[in-house]
């Protein structure tokens, strides 16, 4: 997690950063004119283009230089991609405590345990019918993936002013709850 955070969002790898901030950006503005079946297919098409083609390049080229290098692909066809027993049950079960948490929670929301805390969900749940009536879900990821990776980078080079700024919000809001 540390990687994403620091490497990516901060842009300390641009080259990194670029690519995944690119490919993820082409994928939701794809899915926002395709379906989710033709995006995959798309690329499923072009990665398997590049690698044929790369794949008969080489192979023309080691029949013109008459050398033995072999599968171009070998290193990656040797190395191991399967997911270890102990890695799959350290997520299943993450996943696994995660959901029963949640399950807990909206039990306790819909089912009235604290009248506060759900009033707070319905009024949440309320504000998020707006929200919904004024952009789709593919619209939201993409001012996620926005946000994500121009936030972390903006704040900190303004991290003063914005401190600044916010310490003067929430003081307003310290005293308008006050009175």
């Amino acid at each position: 997690m540390s990687f994403i955070s620091n490497t990516l969002l901060y842009w300390r790898d641009v080259k990194t950063s670029g690519v995944v901030f690119g490919a993820g950006l082409s994928l939701l503005l794809s899915l926002t004119l395709c379906s989710i079946v033709s995006v995959s297919s798309y690329i499923t098409l072009v990665l398997l283009s590049v690698t044929i083609c790369f794949r008969i390049y080489k192979g023309i080229l080691q029949a013109i230089q008459k050398s033995d290098e072999g599968h171009p692909f070998k290193l990656y066809l040797d190395q191991d991609v399967g997911l270890s027993e102990e890695t799959v049950h350290k997520y299943s079960d993450c996943a696994l405590a995660r959901f029963n948490t949640t399950v807990i929670e909206l039990r306790r929301l819909f089912l009235v345990e604290d009248l506060v805390d759900s009033l707070k969900f319905a009024v949440l749940m309320w504000i998020l019918t707006y929200v919904g009536a004024l952009f789709n879900g593919l619209t939201l990821l993409i001012l996620g993936l926005v946000g994500m990776f121009s936030f972390p980078i903006i704040y900190e080079k303004y991290k003063v002013q914005i401190d600044h700024y916010v310490g003067m919000a929430n003081k307003q809001v310290k005293d308008i709850i006050a009175t």
